[in-house]
């Protein structure tokens, strides 16, 4: 009997530890490049990282769409990154957008430019389940993007 449960607590402990690296991602259908389910197992750790805004340029501008999702994305990985984590390890994004003057509307596609350069791409093909809104505003009226995340390691 023993040994038996002994046999069951580490079957159970091994499994345990297997299952923390089996996070599965589905696809979005037509390569669009999102999760539509991200199922992650309980014995991971969670990180909810705060909604990051984009940095000044050396123009002294935020840029447009593509450029401010390229900045915020940079200021995403280098919160992971002290945190020994990458952005392959992001589970959920939400992506508030807000109208770009310059287009008249929320540059959806802007965004899509800025973000496909970190996601599903060759080099890192994972994708995060996403939402994104459009937001009348942000705290500054030349910010067109913030984005938060969930990341697990």
């Amino acid at each position: 009997m023993k040994k038996t449960l002994a046999a069951l607590i580490c079957a159970s402990t091994i499994m345990g530890g297997a299952m923390a690296e089996n996070i599965v991602r589905t696809p979005a259908p037509g390569n669009f490049p999102i999760s539509t389910v991200v199922e992650v197992p309980s014995a991971v750790k969670t990180y909810y990282l705060s909604g990051v805004v984009p940095a000044k340029q050396e123009d002294g501008t935020f840029g447009n769409t593509e450029a401010q999702t390229v900045s915020v994305l940079k200021g995403i990985e280098a919160q992971l990154k002290a945190k020994g984590l990458e952005m392959s390890d992001i589970v959920k994004m939400q992506v508030y957008l807000v109208t770009d003057p310059a287009v008249g509307k929320m540059d959806f596609d802007g965004f899509m430019k800025g973000y496909s350069q970190f996601f599903g791409t060759e080099a890192q093909p994972n994708t995060p389940a996403r939402s994104a809104f459009e937001v009348k505003a942000l705290y500054l009226p030349e910010w067109f993007v913030e984005i938060e995340v969930i990341a697990v390691k």
